[in-house]
């Protein structure tokens, strides 16, 4: 997620266990699988040992190997072949230390939050600590002023978003906005206007291959429009960080 208009590079903190592999290696397999499932090259990137698709979405080995299975077309609002599972209940999002000790982050957090359980999902959100948790999410803090997550693996949210403390200097629901969307990804939604990054970024060509990989979403729109989903990849300065009639569609069909 990235400001409209910016011309931004990924940066955050974000490492790939390798469980003693050469990242090196488990890189060229995650990269060899996006292609497969429909990615164009020049949509992925390594940053600091990790794999990057669409500019915020980190995408695991385990998640990649995930992806390898036929499509079902794509349109405005669309998922990753992977969700969160039904055992999944209620996501815990634990800040750190640091991404607390930013006021605006920490209340784009609680709104956040709020937008997804006031959709009366089949899985709620908290913020942590706290008990009862199925699945958790680390909320960590890093430069720059968008965010970065991931997509769903084995049935689980992605575990960590990262935010940039830049957003400190936008407005609360600029913070909310972003926070919104990268938790959007991290339960399996991919970016409403992949085919045409200009329609939020004002520059920017597509992000996948239209028909490969991504999995639309009955009830959406077939086109993006500015403004019209959180999900978009650039966030507008003047957003108020609420879902859209049509991300509304699409979190309750999906969960």
């Amino acid at each position: 997620m990235f400001k409209r208009a910016a011309a931004l590079v990924v940066s955050c903190g974000a490492v790939l266990a390798g469980c003693g592999t050469d990242p090196r290696i488990e890189n060229q397999e995650i990269i060899s699988n996006l292609v497969e499932a429909g990615f164009p090259a020049d949509d992925i990137r390594v940053v600091e040992e990790a794999v990057y698709v669409g500019r915020d979405a980190h995408v695991t080995l385990e998640a990649s190997r995930e992806m390898l299975q036929p499509g079902e077309g794509s349109a405005e609002h669309y998922r990753n072949a992977n969700l969160v599972g039904t055992s999944v209940t209620k996501i815990c999002v634990n800040p750190t230390s640091m991404f607390s000790s930013y006021t605006r982050l920490s209340e784009g957090l609680d709104l956040a939050l709020a937008n997804y359980n006031a959709l009366g999902l089949r899985i709620t959100f908290a913020r942590g600590p706290t008990t009862g948790c199925t699945a958790n999410i680390t909320a960590q803090a890093t430069t720059g002023t968008g965010g970065t997550a991931g997509f769903p693996s084995g049935g689980y949210p992605y575990g960590t978003i990262n935010i940039g403390t830049g957003l400190q200097s936008y407005s609360v629901d600029v913070n909310e906005h972003v926070i919104t969307h990268e938790l959007g990804h991290a339960i399996g939604l991919h970016h409403s206007d992949y085919y045409d990054r200009s329609i939020s970024c004002g520059t920017g060509g597509s992000e996948v291959f239209p028909g490969l990989g991504p999995v639309h979403i009955p009830g959406t729109p077939t086109t993006a429009t500015l403004g019209g989903s959180i999900m978009n990849t650039c966030f507008p300065g003047n957003t108020t960080g609420e879902f859209t009639s049509s991300d509304i569609t699409a979190l309750q069909y999906l969960y």
